[in-house]
């Protein structure tokens, strides 16, 4: 009798966790917008750009992303990172306009993707390494630097799927050290 009863009474909580993970179910990839600066962002930086570097930055090569898999997460694969930082880089005048051109190449890393198996509040952290070589010294490194930088999207942000407030904090904390990369640029001093 009492197995019975127990049945009954664990039918509504499974069917709860099974709707729960058809709505969660699939991977949510990173998507290269939600990765770049914003335009307030943008607006503010683009003054602070020292004449050395307008137009001087070539984004070489970007690697360490992986793919998002098809059941689960929010990972960041090489490309939409790539197209990020490119992005952010032409908004902010450092991309030089002819092929060819510049006096930097920027190589960046993804070092470690922090992010959480489950949650209601999700913090991700973001490790990138940038390695900004001078083409003219024959690839001295003018700006090496590995940066962690963390964002928590709240449940709020998105009630009904963990892999969205995952993709959410992840693109945010990838906006953040992008941030302060190029922040660190603009208080070194150029030739």
């Amino acid at each position: 009798m009492k197995t019975a009863a127990c049945r009954r009474s664990a039918l509504p909580l499974l069917v709860l966790l099974s709707s729960l993970l058809a709505l969660s179910g699939c991977g949510t990839p990173t998507d290269s917008p939600g990765m770049r600066l914003d335009a307030a962002e943008t607006l503010q930086l683009r003054s602070w750009v020292p004449p050395a570097l307008k137009g001087q930055v070539v984004l070489a090569s970007v690697s360490g992303g992986q793919p998002t898999g098809m059941f689960w997460g929010a990972k960041i694969s090489n490309p939409a990172l790539q197209e990020a930082i490119d992005e952010s880089l032409r908004d902010l005048g450092l991309v030089p306009s002819a092929p060819g051109g510049g006096r930097y190449q920027l190589n960046v890393k993804l070092v470690e993707l922090e992010q959480p198996m489950v949650g209601l509040d999700i913090k991700v952290a973001v490790t990138l390494e940038y390695s900004l070589l001078d083409k003219e010294t024959e690839g001295k490194v003018a700006y090496q630097r590995r940066l962690r930088t963390l964002h928590t999207a709240n449940f709020s942000e998105a009630m009904l799927d963990q892999n969205t407030r995952t993709r959410i904090a992840s693109e945010a904390a990838v906006r953040k050290n992008v941030n302060v990369m190029v922040r660190e640029w603009m208080a070194m001093s150029w030739n």
